[in-house]
């Protein structure tokens, strides 16, 4: 044991490793709880380093628990198991994995590999414990630039202080093929950091000294000299609800922040959004940009992205029309029916606006483009923030996304795909939940996809905020956590109509 005044060793920890009964890979964020309501959380090699006064060299009960998981429940209805810690000893927990796709590693935040570290064990990335002073990191956009892999998040938190920053931080990777590591292994960020080595603001905007910077619809395109650019869309904010106002931005690549290439007026709709990706169709290359539904689009040309009344929506609306609160008008053709089209200068359609047209008698619910349902009950679903990417795998559009209001708030992610990336998007199945927990703003990357495709990877951010979660999961909180799916996995199946 240790002496009084002396730095534990690795020897003086109990291992303890919890690993998915399917695959053998330790699993990352599961809760071990004694029964004073001590709580060790697993790293993102699925270990616990557990040295606690007292309870070493006793058996000692442990409630095993982890969002998408289950260990199987003894006569009493506990969920856990037994172990008798002892200093350089070790023991395996399999769990049983009810998720779809499977939890593989934090990305963000202090305490990656933690445990794996106090166990003196290797770990996959450079900086295991604390990289660029960051402790939370929220919604994360990125592109391939350059030749790298660039990544941007929201709001950053610090240990030095409550208060990080507001104004949108930055990393770089490699991409697996130019030396970075294994999406199965992880991702080695390298911040761009402050004098003080914490990551620094990516969008300072000294002109503007109040209010919150968010950043969404990373494109990559050469401008009109032909020069490679990366340009995005800045939201200044006064609140999480209330904008003060809205710009397209693109990356200085000498200062390396982003400045303000144009701004937007207020009432301006039509710009980049979400996570966009490529079509070609005919020859020619848009940009589709979801909500999660990729239904606005943009001709990949420089002159087209500055200007919002050439971006086009798929929508029923009339074209050139904006809509408000309802009060657009649907457009027919000579039948009656809603034209659902592309539309050059119109207001986009979600579910939210979908569902206000129809319930204001403009838009017949048989009607409706939007009309994703659980592949399992049929239940209508209602999708939030997400991605899609083709894949070539299953032949077809895929599409991960969250749900508003499920069995958690915002915490339950969902698969669906289709012919086109318009849709429809008819069905969809659950690939992961969170209890009480949220995992918003899901970010495919398809620069990961592995075996043709087979197996995808993404990621979102897990946090507390609006979930009513009791007790923030400590180092996971507020942070980006990336998940695996394997394609080929029946459950994944899907009706054909």
């Amino acid at each position: 044991m240790v002496a009084p005044g002396e730095d534990p060793g690795a020897g003086d920890y109990f291992s303890i490793e919890v690993v998915d009964a399917q695959t053998g890979r330790g699993v990352p964020m599961v809760e071990l709880r004694t029964t004073g309501g001590v709580r060790y959380y697993t790293d993102s090699a699925g270990r616990a380093a557990f040295l606690e006064p007292g309870l070493m060299g006793r058996d000692v009960y442990l409630h095993v628990s982890s969002h998408g998981y289950t260990y199987a429940a003894d006569g009493f209805g506990y969920h856990g198991t037994k172990v008798h810690p002892i200093p350089g000893g070790s023991v395996q927990i399999k769990i049983d994995r009810v998720n779809i796709a499977q939890r593989v590693y934090r990305i963000t935040g202090q305490g990656i590999y933690r445990d794996s570290v106090l166990l003196r064990l290797d770990t996959p990335i450079r900086e295991p414990v604390f990289n660029g002073r960051v402790v939370g990191q929220d919604s994360v956009i990125n592109a391939i630039y350059q030749g790298k892999l660039f990544w941007f998040w929201g709001d950053t938190g610090r240990e030095s202080y409550p208060l990080g920053h507001f104004r949108v931080s930055g990393a770089v990777s490699d991409l697996p093929e130019q030396g970075g590591l294994d999406p199965s292994a992880g991702v080695d960020l390298t911040y761009f950091v402050d004098n003080k080595g914490f990551s620094r603001p990516m969008a300072p905007f000294p002109d503007v000294k109040s209010g919150l910077y968010w950043m969404d619809g990373l494109i990559v395109l050469p401008d009109a000299a032909g020069r490679e650019r990366m340009v995005g869309h800045a939201s200044h904010m006064k609140s999480l609800g209330e904008r003060l106002g809205h710009s397209l931005v693109a990356f200085n690549d000498v200062t390396e922040i982003f400045e303000t290439l144009k701004p937007l007026d207020e009432a301006q709709e039509l710009h980049p959004v979400g996570h966009p990706f490529d079509v070609t169709i005919d020859g020619k290359r848009f940009i589709y940009f979801p909500r999660p539904y990729p239904l606005t689009r943009v001709r990949a040309q420089w002159d087209a992205v500055l200007d919002p009344e050439v971006y086009e929506s798929f929508t029923c609306l009339e074209p050139g029309t904006r809509y408000e609160d309802g009060a657009a008008k649907v457009q027919r053709d000579d039948q009656g029916r809603a034209v659902w089209d592309w539309k050059a200068g119109t207001s986009w359609i979600d579910h939210a606006r979908q569902q206000a047209l129809i319930e204001a008698g403009e838009l017949n619910e048989d009607e409706a483009w939007i009309n994703t349902r659980d592949a399992e009950s049929g239940d209508p679903i209602t999708l939030h923030g997400g991605s899609v990417a083709w894949n070539p795998f299953r032949q077809k559009w895929a599409m991960i996304a969250v749900q508003i209001l499920g069995t958690s708030m915002l915490g339950e992610v969902w698969y669906s795909e289709a012919d086109q990336p318009h849709g429809p998007w008819q069905w969809a199945r659950k690939i992961v939940t969170h209890n009480d927990y949220t995992f918003y703003n899901p970010k495919h990357h398809p620069y990961f996809d592995q075996d043709g495709g087979r197996v995808i990877y993404f990621e979102g951010t897990y946090a507390d905020t609006f979930s009513g979660a009791k007790f923030p999961t400590p180092r996971y909180n507020y942070n980006q956590v990336m998940y695996r799916l394997d394609l080929a996995d029946p459950r994944l199946k899907l009706p054909k109509e």
